[in-house]
């Protein structure tokens, strides 16, 4: 099945200034509010309690404030959860001493006197503390980098040192734009989110070694053309799988997105945002970094 018709000449490269200028700005804002202001930690890496609970009839969220009493002091952080009209709220508490049991049922307790015993349901409760939290940002931030990086060496290994200089480049891309997507959508960075932007990475360094690929074996084909006109033809000639690939795991993220709930529904948004960078990455940011260095090697 091809979308595109075989002989299409789309002169993708000719954009490669105006997108890597494009690129680079929204690269450069996003690592200035990283620094500035930092994500929005889960209890995963910041550490605390997390209450999920969902109620039988519609409440505000400082009625359940006044329920809770004094397990709401601090910095206690009570939000809406799931669809709208859902009734469901996420409580995010500070670390305390008391197990979570325990403090399950001083939840149930507080709750019940308020809302009644069936009022309510609590859905989940997890706790994670401070220095466990840290060294899970850690070791999930340097799984990313390490993935990228190693990702790229493969490239190397592959094909060739410039195409591996792509690669590193065009990952690093999709991860900050995923990043800034996670941002703006003011979504919290926990374990789940760490998993998308490495399945970003992997789907990213899949559709690179397709047109990778095409690109090796048009070299042998075409030895007339100059560098640039083989990637064209190269892209052009793959950019029919890249549509069908890609269209349908974005059909399928889209479904995981709107009907998954409030739990997986950060996942799904990374995944769409970084699937849709990867794509464009290949195209618009790795290939230039490939021109970039093969007009540099022959100087």
């Amino acid at each position: 099945m091809e979308l595109i018709k075989p002989g299409t000449k789309i002169p993708f490269t000719k954009y490669r200034h105006i997108a890597v200028g494009l690129s680079t700005l929204v690269n450069v804002a996003v690592l200035i509010f990283l620094f500035t202001h930092g994500p929005n930690l889960g209890v995963d890496f910041a550490g605390g309690t997390l209450v999920q609970l969902k109620f039988q009839q519609r409440v505000t969220i400082p009625e359940i404030r006044s329920a809770l009493g004094q397990l709401a002091t601090g910095d206690t952080v009570i939000q809406d959860f799931g669809q709208e009209g859902s009734n469901e709220f996420l409580v995010r508490m500070e670390k305390t001493s008391v197990e979570i049991g325990a403090l399950s049922e001083q939840i149930r307790t507080s709750l019940s006197q308020r809302f009644g015993e069936r009022g309510f349901e609590i859905r989940r409760i997890e706790s994670v503390g401070p220095k466990v939290g840290e060294e899970l940002r850690q070791k999930g931030t340097w799984a990313v980098v390490a993935a990228t990086v190693m990702m790229g060496v493969y490239i190397w290994i592959r094909f060739d040192l410039r195409f591996g200089l792509g690669a590193v480049v065009a990952l690093i891309h999709d991860v900050l734009v995923t990043i800034g997507a996670l941002l703006l959508g003011r979504y919290e960075f926990d374990l789940t989110i760490v998993a998308a932007l490495l399945t970003v990475v992997g789907f990213s360094v899949n559709d690179t070694v397709i047109v990778c690929d095409r690109v090796r074996e048009n070299m042998r084909k075409i030895r007339r053309e100059n560098l640039e006109s083989v990637i064209n033809t190269s892209i052009n000639e793959t950019l029919s799988r890249t549509i069908i690939t890609t269209g349908t795991a974005i059909l399928v993220l889209l479904a995981l997105f709107v009907l998954g709930g409030g739990v997986i529904r950060p996942f799904a948004f990374a995944l769409l945002v970084g699937f849709f960078s990867g794509v464009y990455s290949t195209i618009f940011i790795a290939s230039p970094v490939v021109l970039f260095w093969e007009k540099r090697w022959r100087k």
